[in-house]
């Protein structure tokens, strides 16, 4: 199975942890990642606020290097993969849109390109019997909350693989990995990213009620499938301790870190070393993986 890989601006610096262990992932399952040659930002938050016809351009113009490798194109940043899907739903769905696209893009729309989020390839394609079959050290003993955040499932009729309010692709995937998965109202709640710069006050609120609310559920960490939603429960949730008085302490993983585990790679093949959260101590307790190959 063959994918035009596109990582997106995450995945090569904040990131690479997850683009790490997609890469180590992938082939283990089948799955042939070939990067996109030349790709360029997808827009991410800001640019479809300001000019929606220029982020639909970005898009045409990845699509159009994509299909230099596959019609399929395979991402993981699930703002990228919003942004992507978006303009693919607007491009199908309205010839005025799509001349203006293509005029500002200097490029012709290509109807053949397909966009999958890699979850959605994993659960829903490759499926849960062949990831069983590649799990050597199950991930026993470990509660894991899975947060999908807003941009993976919504809006449904543009992006949406799984239930817009209740997915359960990333659920399935890692209970079959052999985590225990805590069953938790805020899933699909905002963390605040596209406000990361200019609200951190409302981020630190948003983020650290998700992490409570795992906390409560019993989790014992954290899966996630966007770089923006980890940034925010991983990196500021040291100042988020600080700030409201608490004792959090709980690791944020990409699902695909998780899988890497279960599939016996170690940590270092995983990118785990690159965690602000230091996951080791969760892991030696609970008798998981190794930190070297």
């Amino acid at each position: 199975m063959r994918f035009a890989y596109y990582p997106g601006c995450s995945l090569h610096s904040t990131a690479v942890e997850f683009d790490i262990s997609t890469r180590a992932v992938a082939p283990l399952l089948g799955i042939e990642l070939v990067e996109i040659p030349n790709w360029v930002c997808c827009g991410a938050s800001p640019t479809h606020q300001r000019d929606s016809i220029l982020s639909y351009a970005l898009a045409v113009a990845n699509f159009n290097k994509a299909e230099l490798v596959n019609e399929q194109i395979g991402v993981q940043c699930a703002s990228c993969y919003n942004n992507l899907r978006r303009a693919l739903f607007e491009l199908h769905h309205s010839d005025e849109i799509k001349k203006k696209v293509e005029k500002v893009a200097g490029l012709d729309f290509g109807n053949n390109v397909q966009v999958f989020h890699l979850l959605d390839v994993f659960r829903n394609q490759i499926g849960l019997e062949a990831i069983k079959e590649k799990v050597t050290h199950p991930l026993k003993g470990l509660n894991v909350a899975a947060y999908y955040g807003c941009l993976l499932t919504r809006p449904p009729e543009a992006v949406a693989f799984d239930d817009p309010e209740w997915p359960t692709s990333m659920d399935d995937i890692l209970q079959t990995c052999g985590a225990t998965m805590v069953d938790w109202p805020y899933k699909t709640e905002c963390c605040g990213a596209s406000l990361a710069l200019s609200r951190t006050d409302v981020v630190q609120k948003l983020s650290h009620d998700i992490l409570k609310m795992a906390k409560i559920h019993g989790a014992d960490c954290i899966a996630v499938a966007c770089p923006l939603c980890h940034s925010n429960l991983d990196l500021r949730q040291k100042s988020i301790e600080k700030k409201f008085a608490e004792n959090l302490e709980l690791p944020i993983f990409y699902y695909t870190q998780l899988m890497g585990l279960a599939f016996g790679l170690s940590g270092k093949e995983l990118g785990l070393d690159k965690l602000i959260v230091n996951p080791w101590k969760l892991l030696e307790e609970k008798g998981i993986g190794s930190k070297k190959s």
